[in-house]
């Protein structure tokens, strides 16, 4: 998929392949209105569409992002929708049938807002500052039936965002793992993350994973 990717912007990596192939594997129903939280490129947005989906609503709080998300969608004529924004506040068109999710996870010891490139990854001392807000709204962004997709690493603790969801009424499991090296941003932190006891002494690499959750009801 060639897409057009402005500086700054999210380079589709391990986790959007994982969260792409763990969508595939959903099966997005016929017709779904579909919501992208992170969009970065929009990869997600086109795969969605190209697998069934009616609609997508595309948002990300970075403007490159934004900008470039809107033309590697447009430019292929798909019906997406590019919003500046992000979950801070209510998303027009809620509740969705499907929400895709690949929110920055990533700790970082600066308690201060990130800025440019690092709005696709910093999520505060313990890497949840975004899951923590997307598991608190994520039933009302689904609609009864409704699935969401999302995609983080371990270091920022997946029985966290599973007992959270389950909280707020969501059926939830892990449906993929993958295993990957640390990459550029891990590796320029591990000091950080050793002496909070994210990573074990000489870890060099992190298991990802991507939570279901299902709002049952009808």
């Amino acid at each position: 998929m060639k897409l057009l990717r402005l500086p700054g912007v999210y380079r589709p990596q391990a986790d959007t392949w994982l969260l792409m192939r763990a969508m595939r594997e959903a099966r997005i129903p016929a017709g779904a209105r579909v919501l992208e939280v992170c969009t970065g490129t929009g990869a997600l947005a086109i795969a969605a569409v190209r697998h069934g989906a009616a609609s997508v609503t595309a948002v990300d709080r970075y403007l490159p992002a934004v900008l470039s998300a809107r033309f590697n969608t447009r430019v292929r004529g798909l019906p997406v929708e590019v919003r500046h924004g992000d979950l801070s506040g209510s998303i027009e068109g809620a509740p969705f049938d499907v929400v895709l999710a690949n929110p920055p996870y990533v700790p970082c010891e600066s308690a201060g807002d990130p800025d440019g490139a690092a709005l696709a990854w910093d999520a505060g001392a313990d890497g949840r500052k975004h899951l923590d807000c997307l598991c608190d709204k994520a039933h009302d962004l689904l609609t009864p039936g409704g699935t969401m997709l999302v995609v983080h690493s371990s270091l920022c603790g997946i029985r966290q965002t599973v007992e959270m969801l389950r909280d707020n009424g969501l059926k939830t499991s892990v449906v993929a793992r993958a295993i990957e090296p640390f990459g550029p941003v891990l590796r320029s932190r591990i000091g950080f993350l050793e002496r909070s006891g994210l990573i074990a002494p000489g870890q060099r690499h992190e298991e990802l994973v991507v939570i279901r959750a299902d709002r049952t009801e009808r």
